[in-house]
């Protein structure tokens, strides 16, 4: 098992004749971890690269590195991906669904805000809590060993994101307690990428379900048990991780 201790290394810095930790990263080796110079770390870049490095020199807000030409180049095979987007639930939940979709794999995130949530949030608070999550995220990578940085984005109103819905083709999956919703096996016969739509205590309107089947999401059910929103988001996103990994 690995038991080197693992910090983010941005893009950015792999080309630098001399790259290093910055501010955070930087501040957590330091500090909070108390390296010194000539120890061993691991570092990654959140697209599915990762190194070892030696430290050459330690600060607060610098942390120079050697990188070792040895390792893990990021992985270019096309591997499915599962995009979230999740209703926010109140209290501290949110970090808890951020920290354990990165463990399954999850590539991205997008909060939702709907007719039945109970968070409000304004722009600038939006953007302070996806700061947060981001920071989550991060930290589970560097904690469960995952390579790819999943992103945050910022939590928007559901007809809003679904209205600006685009991208790559996807199998789009609608967590509902709607009666007549087909299985995720059933939906998932030709397994590709996946956007995994989950909604808040008490499902989505029946406004905003229909504004979702209307582009394009399918309607499963997660069993006769009424989950809630954290649990479902688990549920369904290791059922889709399964399918995508045989």
């Amino acid at each position: 098992m690995n038991s080197l201790s693992r910090f983010y290394l941005p893009p950015a810095e792999w080309a630098l004749a001399v790259p290093a930790l910055r501010e955070d990263e930087a501040k957590h080796c330091a500090q909070v971890l108390r390296k010194r110079e000539g120890d061993l770390i691991e570092v990654f870049d959140g697209l599915g690269q990762r190194r070892q490095a030696n430290l050459i020199s330690v600060s607060r807000g610098l942390c120079e590195l050697e990188l070792h030409d040895s390792g893990a180049d990021a992985n270019t095979s096309e591997a499915a991906e599962l995009h979230l987007a999740v209703a926010i639930p109140k209290g501290k939940t949110m970090d808890l669904i951020v920290q354990k979709a990165v463990e399954l794999g999850v590539s991205s995130i997008q909060p939702l805000l709907t007719d039945h949530t109970v968070v409000k949030l304004d722009a600038k608070e939006a953007n302070k809590k996806a700061q947060k999550w981001q920071k989550v995220a991060l930290e589970a990578c560097k904690q469960c060993g995952q390579d790819r940085l999943p992103s945050v984005a910022d939590p928007v109103p559901m007809n809003q994101w679904l209205s600006d819905l685009d991208g790559p083709e996807t199998v789009k999956i609608m967590a509902s307690l709607a009666p007549g919703s087909k299985s995720i096996r059933e939906v998932l016969a030709e397994v590709g990428d996946v956007c995994l739509l989950v909604g808040p205590e008490g499902d989505f309107s029946d406004q905003e379900t229909r504004d979702a089947i209307e582009s394009g999401f399918v309607p499963v059910t997660l069993g006769d048990i009424v989950l809630r929103v954290e649990t479902a988001v688990f549920y369904a996103s290791s059922i889709i991780r399964y399918e995508q990994n045989l």
